[in-house]
């Protein structure tokens, strides 16, 4: 069966159509610093407005485990939302108590309420499957119709995401369809060459990811604090960069798996070590394989590849037809060792082919360093997401959609 789509649901006219986003922003003192989640969202929006559809609109934003916190209150995203789509967005201050019941009883054809911070509630997340199924039959009563539109929590099974799908006609939206679209495109039929670029803290994020992808393409480049792992399986000393000692003999098996395939995998061949984290620190660019033999000896920690790497990651990105990054390749937020996350970003904007940003931090890093999402072929909304699917993982979210690679 395939990924049903909004134009299952048939006439929208009248109708109440609760949308699950993931409007999960992140917000700094009441603030919103990237909206790049909500403008993802639009779409799909505006396309049950003109429908005339009642649009209800359910998210969570961080982790408030259960219980009411006005730091993590959606207000501020509906501000947004009502901004982004210049009409009147109506909030309520609750998810399903009186407010919400008000709001969504107001709504005319073509309005827009959004509803307090899903994860308020207890039952959304909770790991049994009949609090779960009691929450989402509250939300159920406010709709007709379900659109599941947040493609960053289709990997959870949640109560908004999974239970209230069974409970009322559901289908994906449109930011859904275009991410599979892209994301089965890395998988089922990449344009060659094909090269992935994988950075992020620990190795033991994408174990799965470098697994199933390995068979598929041609050039594998690692940066970010995974790459001491990798260093180290090679036999040399990281100092106190990060290391994950427990997934050394993985990597080995990956690396004599690559061989073995004739895949390359790429490693750094300069490093910024510094002599402690932090954005005022001491550093030095010191060969891959001799970190401890700076000034900082043992102590020293890797936070950045170095320019002869960006310079060499960025190379084969240019020459490749598809590429997906995913990890920063060091501390961006830290401008002392962003160089290499923003020289391999740039080499993305410039590729003949398709590039995809895999959400998560990867998404944060280049809107902070100054990119537009327009310059890419696609930024995912959903970092664990991007990497279950491109771990070939059966996603609730999706199948409980119809969808099944």
């Amino acid at each position: 069966m395939a990924l049903r789509t909004i134009e299952s649901l048939g006439s929208l006219t009248g109708k109440k159509v609760i949308v699950r986003c993931d409007l999960n922003v992140p917000l700094k003192d009441g603030a919103i610093t990237d909206d790049g989640r909500i403008r993802a969202s639009l779409p799909t929006l505006r396309l049950l407005m003109a429908a005339g559809a009642r649009v209800i609109v359910i998210s969570h934003l961080g982790r408030p485990d259960g219980v009411s916190d006005d730091r993590y209150s959606l207000a501020p995203v509906a501000t947004r939302l009502s901004e982004l789509l210049e009409v009147d967005v109506t909030f309520a201050n609750d998810t399903v108590g009186t407010a919400a019941a008000d709001a969504t009883f107001a709504l005319a054809d073509g309005e827009v309420a959004v509803l307090e911070n899903l994860r308020f509630n207890p039952g959304e997340t909770s790991s049994s499957a009949e609090e779960r199924n009691a929450f989402a039959s509250v939300l159920a009563g406010f709709g007709d119709a379900l659109v599941s539109d947040g493609f960053g929590v289709v990997h959870r099974k949640q109560a908004s995401v999974y239970e209230l799908a069974e409970l009322l006609p559901s289908a994906a939206g449109t930011l859904i369809a275009d991410e599979l679209a892209v994301l089965d495109r890395l998988t089922a039929s990449p344009t060659k060459p094909y090269t992935v670029v994988l950075g992020g803290s620990k190795v033991s994020d994408k174990l799965g990811v470098i697994a199933h992808l390995l068979p598929r393409v041609d050039s594998l480049l690692i940066g970010g604090g995974m790459v001491f792992t990798f260093l180290a399986a090679q036999g040399h000393r990281v100092g106190a960069s990060l290391l994950e000692t427990d997934q050394l003999d993985v990597v080995r098996g990956y690396l004599a798996e690559a061989d073995r395939l004739g895949v390359k995998i790429v490693l750094p061949t300069d490093i910024v070590v510094a002599s402690s984290f932090g954005a005022d620190a001491e550093h030095v660019i010191s060969p891959a394989d001799s970190i401890e033999e700076t000034a900082f000896g043992p102590s020293g920690l890797g936070l950045d590849i170095g320019p002869e790497s960006a310079a060499r990651f960025a190379d084969i990105i240019r020459s490749s037809k598809t590429v997906f990054w995913n990890g920063p390749m060091g501390v961006f937020e830290l401008p002392a060792f962003a160089a290499g996350t923003k020289t391999v970003a740039q080499a993305l904007t410039e590729i003949d082919g398709l590039s995809v940003v895999g959400g998560g931090d990867s998404a944060a890093a280049v809107r902070a360093l100054g990119f537009t999402d327009e310059q890419f072929g696609h930024i995912s909304t959903g970092g664990g997401a991007s990497l279950e699917f491109l771990e070939g993982a059966l996603l609730p979210g999706l199948e409980i959609l119809g969808w099944h690679a």
